[in-house]
């Protein structure tokens, strides 16, 4: 019976998180901030996710563009 359980969790699809995921979480902070969704209290630790974030994705974007031009790049032969 444990085997079972063991296969049915291994076929489950791990959790995926993508930068695009990540540039949308930091529009999305962006907008609910310049709408005021965020109460004063609140901004500081708001703030730092976003930084932190932004940053991260600053680091991770030099490394995309040469992955991204490599994929649209015709295949010569």
């Amino acid at each position: 019976m444990s085997e079972n359980v063991e296969t049915a969790a291994s076929a489950a699809p791990s959790p995926e998180l993508t930068i695009v995921d990540l540039q949308n979480i930091r529009s999305i902070i962006d907008v609910a901030a310049k709408r005021g969704a965020f109460g004063a209290g609140e901004m500081a630790a708001i703030g730092g996710v976003y930084n932190k974030l932004e940053a991260f994705l600053n680091a991770v974007a030099p490394q995309q563009a040469p992955e991204e031009s490599a994929s649209e790049a015709p295949a010569t032969e």
